[in-house]
């Protein structure tokens, strides 16, 4: 008989054939395709993320373009969080039910098409449904493109440097974001903040065409229904709660009630979820103490860091005169510094160190370069009084988001990883969308009351928005602090990871009712086949 890979393995009385398998229950893909299912992976994850914010540059422009008012453009932003926050569990279920490939690339085909439909919109109406469908299909792509990650990347190494690139578009794709958004409204138009999105999908489906495996579960999951409508609704709700808190304050009947129905919603989908054959989200995955420390880090973060890229957009450009494109480029240090911090926090210091005194470590130079921000006035210089917070809070960025996706998705089972990677995206999405609407009522109501005891002066306006933005940083420099006890207590040591990866790799897979384990597909050799990423079987050569 003659071998047909490497690693083949004759067995008696009966002889069995080992093929190597992703942890998946499909044969592994070769190591380079694998950092090419990885380039794919962060072009889409990119896209996702960057549209939270490429638009915020570009709204002043499209506002003047429909003729909408001020009170209306908020919906902009928030018909995308809406759709995206709210739908992102069934996103990443529907990833575990089917083919991850393929629901991969319907996500990135609707995201396109509604970025094209935004891009052409000729009405206030038809750029918030454009925008709500964004946010639908990117609810579908961004769990599918993490959950491929989790099950292409099994070794400890390459799945650190996996996690360091994906961290890295994670935490910075939202800087990027007002870079690309500054420099296509200021030398083309606001149109090609949607447009550009075409560019993106493009060069994804053609590299999951090429390069990624299609594999679909053994036995399918049903969809729990209850479950998604009452999880959709909830977190629908409480987003919504938060946005609409920002134009009409706390204390309006609709804020409090959407907030109150959110919270009730999402409470009975957790009584829900006990009683149900095949839960939306199987209660071991929050309750698990590392993944609930890894999804709290991630949501914590995300408040903060998303105040921090709209007041400090405001501030350069309110306040110290900035164009789009100066005031995205001064974004351009904290970018590198997440993107160094990422990979080094990935590949080489959370095998050291683990994530407890790493997302510590973050979590401190965040609070820290909060504080030091909370310090600006309308006379500070950039280079002395916001450079150094960027450079300090991209290091901590980096320490934070890269271990905590990797360690909210260690030890996950198969069958939970689409779900799993679900709750890693709508921490952050939801956390951005909490942050955005909180902070930015924090900072109104600061500058309000600044306003009536320093209402005199040329510059009493600029004044009062610059201490509105000093105090959500104080706000956020809180969260930071925040964050730092809950790593302290729930995430796990370096040695304790490492027992969850191991334990990870040691179960049998989704795939063991058909002879798979951890690691091997096993098949008798009398069926005469090896298995093909589809889940068929395919006769093996004799001699």
């Amino acid at each position: 008989m003659a071998p047909r890979h490497d690693t083949d393995v004759i067995a008696h009385p009966e002889v069995r054939l080992a093929l190597p398998v992703n942890g998946s229950g499909s044969p592994a893909l070769p190591k380079d395709r694998r950092w090419l299912v990885l380039v794919i992976v962060a072009i889409a994850q990119l896209m996702v993320v960057l549209d939270a914010t490429v638009v915020n540059i570009a709204l002043p422009s499209a506002q003047r373009a429909l003729g909408f008012p001020n009170s209306d453009r908020q919906w902009v932003i928030t018909a995308y969080a809406l759709a995206f926050g709210s739908l992102l569990l069934l996103g990443g279920r529907l990833g575990d039910m089917f083919s991850r490939k393929r629901i991969f690339i319907i996500g990135l085909i609707g995201f396109a098409v509604a970025s094209a439909l935004g891009g052409a919109a000729v009405s206030f109406g038809m750029l918030v449904i454009a925008r709500t469908l964004q946010g639908a299909f990117g609810a579908i792509l961004a769990p599918s493109a993490l959950g491929t990650l989790v099950s292409t990347f099994r070794d400890p190494r390459e799945r650190g440097r996996a996690f360091g690139v994906f961290g890295s578009v994670a935490a910075g794709g939202g800087g990027v974001g007002l870079i690309l958004g500054g420099v296509l409204t200021e030398y083309l138009s606001w149109r090609w903040t949607l447009y550009v999105n075409l560019v993106f999908a493009a060069i994804a489906v053609a590299g999951a065409l090429a390069y990624m495996k299609s594999s679909r579960p053994a036995t399918r999951p049903r969809l729990d229904w209850i479950g998604t409508v009452l999880a959709c609704a909830g977190l629908f709700l409480i987003v919504f709660g938060f946005s609409h808190a920002e134009t009409v304050g706390w204390a309006a009947p609709l804020t409090i009630g959407s907030l109150a129905a959110g919270v009730a919603l999402l409470g009975v989908f957790g009584f829900a979820e006990q009683h149900v054959s095949h839960p939306l989200l199987p209660l071991r995955i929050i309750t698990d103490r590392t993944r609930g420390g890894a999804y709290i880090s991630v949501g914590l973060s995300g408040i903060a860091i998303f105040g921090v890229f709209l007041f400090l957009t405001y501030y350069l450009q309110t306040v110290k005169g900035y164009s789009p494109v100066t005031s995205g480029l001064a974004f351009l240090p904290l970018i590198a510094c997440i993107l160094l911090s990422s990979n080094a926090s990935s590949i080489v210091l959370l095998p050291r160190l683990g994530p407890r005194a790493l997302i510590s470590l973050g979590m401190l130079l965040g609070g820290g370069s909060m504080i030091y921000l909370s310090q600006l006035t309308v006379t500070s210089a950039y280079a002395v009084s916001v450079l150094p917070a960027l450079l300090a809070l991209g290091l901590g960025m980096g320490m934070v988001f890269a271990p905590a996706i990797n360690t909210a998705t260690a030890g996950v089972r198969r069958e939970d990883s689409g779900v799993a990677s679900a709750l890693v995206n709508t921490m952050q999405q939801v956390g951005g969308s909490i942050g955005t609407a909180a902070l930015s009522t924090v900072a109104l109501t600061a500058a309000s009351s600044y306003l009536v005891l320093h209402h005199t002066g040329p510059q009493a306006v600029v004044t009062a928005e610059t201490h509105g933005y000093t105090v959500a940083f104080i706000v956020s420099g809180a969260l930071f602090g925040l964050g730092l006890i809950v790593a302290l207590v729930l995430l796990p040591s370096r040695q304790r990871l490492a027992a969850l990866r191991a334990a990870s790799e040691s179960e049998p897979t989704a795939g063991a009712a058909t002879g798979t384990t951890a690691g091997a597909t096993v098949l008798p050799a009398a069926a005469g086949a090896t298995a093909r990423p589809d889940g068929e079987t395919e006769p093996v050569s004799r001699t």
